[in-house]
This record gives structure tokens, C-alpha cells and sequence, in this order.
């Protein structure tokens, strides 16, 4: 569907004479929606969005909204504009039946608004600004799509906003339990690692140790990739992930834990675990990696582990 996305100085003025107008023909009503269109969508429609909501009685703006919302086609591609996103967010909440028309809306295109760059953000402030009733089940929606929204470039983005906004304890935590039991899965993900990196900033210590239990046995293989390392340097920012990710450098074979050292993401996981080990004076754990990198300090001092290294040699 294209739509002309050049505004008129009156535009808004001929937009708001065809919203009272009444039985339009559907000549009117594809004039009618294509004005909408470009108000809701071009740079220089914000004058008229404004003009429009001042002017418009509640009749005529439910008439706007579900004009709206009555394609989904048509909504998606307003709320996928970065104008018309914003204007949208400017009408949620309102009134609960201008709530309903959106709430219908983007139930409909869950999925594909939770995915877009500027769709996105609807869906967001709608789920700060609907009633309880309209936000559960939007929560029921993400919960259902949580991993697929997870493993997008921007629906990881959105994902970790509603985590973050989330105002209901249950829900909140439905959704951190579905991103723990899952990962694993998701730390191997160009877009759901981010998610994952966000949870264990929350200081959710339920969640924290549910993640390192997901991640037990792999946080080494973790370490050796880019992403991957930020989530292992992450769990040992908490003393009880933290054993589970040096447990796993201790049990590590010699010559893997010193790639590791040298890796140039993993070298940043080791001398972690060395600071965190000494800072929460976990006393075993620090000497026992000493002790099992002691022997490749030469190999150390001119690679990735120069600050292993360092680290080793004033222990001495």
C-alpha cells in the first residue's frame, strides 16, 4: 500500500473536514486515510498531528484512531515510521477506548511491531499505560514470543525495555525464568546474548544463579568469543555464579586454560576471575588459579595475558 507522504499547509485542516464528515463515499475515505497518513508520518507533520488532537471533540478522535487501527497493513506502516511511532505513543493512553482500538491493533501484529526499530517503542508504552488487564495479556503475548523477539537485531533491544519497565513482580519474573532456561541457547545468539548480558545486570540473584546453572559446563567455551565473555565476565560480579565459572577455569585442562589466557576475549574472563576471587577474598579459588597458570607465565607476558601476568608475578 503507498501513501502519498507530502503535507499540505492544510493538510490537517482537510483532514479534520473529512473526519466530521458524515457516510464518507470511499473516495473520501481513501483521501481520508492517505491525510492521515501523511500527518501521522512526515517530518513536517508535527504541527498538524497537534492541530488535529486540539481540534478534534472525542467522537472525532475515536473516528481518527479507529481509522487508525482498522488495517493492520496501514497501522504497521505508520508505527514503523519514526514520526509516526512517536505520534502513536502520544495517543496511548488517553482514554481506555482509544486504549482499545491500539490494544487490538498491536495484538495483531505482536510479533512483527516487537521486531521493528520505531515499532517497537508502541508496544513498550503501551505496555506502561494500558490497564492491568490489557498488559497481562500482552505479557502473555511476549512470553510466547520471548525467544524468537530475543534473536532479532531489535527485538532483543525492545525485550530488555519491558524487562526493565516491567511493573508486575510475576509476569517480570515469568519472563526472566524463560531467558535463563534458555540461556545457553541464547549466549550463542548474535542478538539473544544481549539479553542475557542485561538480566545478569538487574542484580536478580535468583535469576543470576538460575543462568549459571543454564551455563555450567560452558562457560569456558563462552569465554573464547566476544559476547560470550561479557556474559562469563558477568557472573562473576556475583560471589555464587562466580564459583561456578572459576569451578569450571579449575577443572580446565592446562593447556586450554593457558588458549584461554591468551585468548583475546578470554584473557579478560581470567583476569576476572582472578580480581573477583581476590576482591571476595575467596582465598582456595584464587590460589588454585595462580597455581594452575603459574607455569605459563612466560607464555603469558608477551600475548593477550600480560595483565594475567602481572597479576601472577605480584604474587609472588
Amino acid at each position: 500500500m503507498l501513501y502519498n507522504i507530502s503535507v499540505s499547509l492544510n493538510e490537517s485542516f482537510v483532514l479534520y473536514l473529512l473526519l466530521v464528515s458524515p457516510r464518507p463515499s470511499s473516495a473520501v475515505s481513501d483521501i481520508r486515510s492517505n491525510s492521515l497518513f501523511n500527518v501521522m508520518t512526515s517530518g513536517e507533520g508535527l504541527a498538524q498531528f497537534k492541530e488535529i488532537i486540539s481540534k478534534s471533540d472525542r467522537k472525532e478522535l475515536h473516528l481518527m484512531v479507529s481509522l487508525l487501527t482498522s488495517d493492520s497493513d496501514y497501522f504497521t506502516e505508520v508505527v514503523r515510521n519514526i514520526h509516526g511511532s512517536r505520534r502513536v505513543q502520544k495517543l496511548l493512553g488517553i482514554s481506555d477506548d482509544v486504549d482499545a482500538f491500539f490494544y487490538a491493533a498491536i495484538l495483531r501484529r505482536f510479533f512483527h511491531i516487537m521486531i521493528d526499530k520505531y515499532a517497537s517503542y508502541v508496544a513498550i508504552r503501551a505496555m506502561l499505560v494500558f490497564d492491568q488487564e490489557k498488559k497481562y495479556v500482552m505479557y502473555e503475548h511476549l512470553l510466547h514470543h520471548a525467544l524468537d523477539i530475543a534473536r532479532t537485531q531489535y527485538g532483543c533491544i525492545a525485550l530488555n525495555e519491558v524487562i526493565t519497565d516491567a511493573d508486575d513482580p510475576f509476569y517480570r519474573n515469568l519472563i526472566l525464568d524463560v531467558i535463563a532456561r534458555n540461556a545457553l541457547w541464547l549466549s550463542n545468539d548474535p542478538s539473544g546474548n544481549f539479553v542475557v548480558q542485561h538480566v545478569l545486570t538487574l542484580n536478580d540473584l535468583r535469576c543470576t544463579h538460575n543462568i549459571g546453572v543454564s551455563l555450567r559446563g560452558h562457560c569456558v567455551d563462552l569465554s573464547f568469543k566476544k559476547y560470550g565473555s561479557y556474559i562469563a565476565e558477568k557472573l562473576l560480579d556475583t560471589e555464587e555464579s562466580m564459583a561456578v565459572v572459576v569451578a569450571e577455569l579449575l577443572e580446565c585442562e592446562g593447556g586450554r586454560l593457558m588458549r584461554l589466557a591468551r585468548n583475546e576475549f578470554g584473557s579478560f574472563v581470567v583476569v576476572k576471575a582472578l580480581r573477583a576471587t581476590q576482591l571476595m577474598n575467596r582465598v582456595v579459588l584464587f590460589s588454585g588459579l595462580v597455581q594452575k597458570l603459574m607455569p605459563f607465565l612466560h607464555l603469558l607476558r608477551r600475548s593477550h595475558g600480560s595483565n594475567i601476568a602481572n597479576i601472577l608475578e605480584s604474587t609472588t
